[in-house]
């Protein structure tokens, strides 16, 4: 059994999104095959941004934010899904991001060196566009997936898998319910 977060990157609440039901399959996948699922909706969470590095480095979590950090703690996979605006994840999964993975939570700077304290946990990042996957892939060099994955990297999150989901917006129903399937597929194995 295994301990999963799914961090719903979608800035829309509610489940109107194909991100939305992308998650749930992963979800009821996993749940039937016995792994425990907690879920983190970015959305529906209240919080600032943050407008300086004092204020990263030193500042608290809000609370909103410090029972999602125990969320990501408790998890031994991540399973990161979100729509692909301007070339990488929406502004409010960044700022999530930005508050959540904050020092004396996902790492520590010493004189000894850095520290990454969420080392041991895996993740799978799921990305939908409206361009083909491999355009993204092979032209633009899926820099905002890069980011996130290296990012997570840094703080122990390794390995990182992806999934890009392209053409998103003229998707027949027949390709959405392959998808979902292979969203609940990757749920049974915790990948």
């Amino acid at each position: 059994m295994t301990r999963i977060c799914i961090i719903q990157g979608h800035p829309s609440t509610g489940e109107g999104h194909f991100c939305h039901a992308l998650a749930r399959a992963y979800s009821d996948g996993a749940t039937c095959a016995g792994h425990e699922v907690r879920i983190v909706s970015v959305a529906e969470l209240a919080f600032p941004v943050l407008r300086s590095k004092q204020e990263w480095d030193a500042g608290q979590a809000p609370a909103a934010i410090a029972d999602e950090q125990g969320t990501i703690r408790w998890a031994q996979h991540l399973l990161i899904i979100h729509p692909l605006w301007i070339g990488s994840m929406p502004a409010l999964l960044k700022a999530f991001f930005e508050q959540a993975l904050r020092p004396g939570f996902a790492m520590l700077n010493s004189p000894r060196g850095w520290t990454k304290l969420l080392s041991g946990r895996t993740a799978r990042i799921v990305v939908t566009t409206g361009m083909p996957a491999f355009i993204y892939r092979l032209w633009f060099g899926a820099h905002g997936l890069k980011s996130l994955s290296q990012n997570l990297s840094l703080v122990g999150i390794a390995p990182t898998r992806s999934t890009l989901i392209g053409r998103i917006e003229d998707m027949k129903e027949a390709k959405r319910r392959r998808w979902l399937e292979r969203l609940a597929s990757l749920g049974q194995k915790a990948g």
